[in-house]
């Protein structure tokens, strides 16, 4: 009985740490440029939010250069981020959860 309790244990917390944290992800990648509710030398999340899908963010951050004009602005300065699939579908999410804040 205990055994399997242990063994249940460790296979949630090897899960969870696989799973990739908006939060951590933002402030390792986006925090320079970016903060949540107020802009900075980039949009606030509560703006991307309020304008932005899922599906937009993540294609935003996969490649600014070819995303910009499709929003219509006239240049980028994002850099390209070279994360995981997992890490930009945690920013996205992280991104999403100011809408309407």
């Amino acid at each position: 009985m205990k055994k399997s309790i242990l063994i249940s244990l460790a296979l949630t917390s090897l899960l969870s740490a696989n799973e990739a944290d908006g939060k951590s992800v933002f402030e390792t990648y986006c925090w320079g440029c970016h903060h949540q509710i107020s802009e900075a030398f980039g949009p606030s999340f509560t703006e991307i939010a309020s304008k932005r899908s899922y599906e937009e963010i993540q294609a935003y951050i996969l490649d600014p250069e070819s995303m910009y004009k499709a929003f219509g602005y006239k240049r980028t300065v994002m850099t390209k981020l070279k994360l995981t699939d997992k890490e930009r579908e945690a920013i996205a999410k992280y991104v999403l959860s100011y809408k309407g804040k």
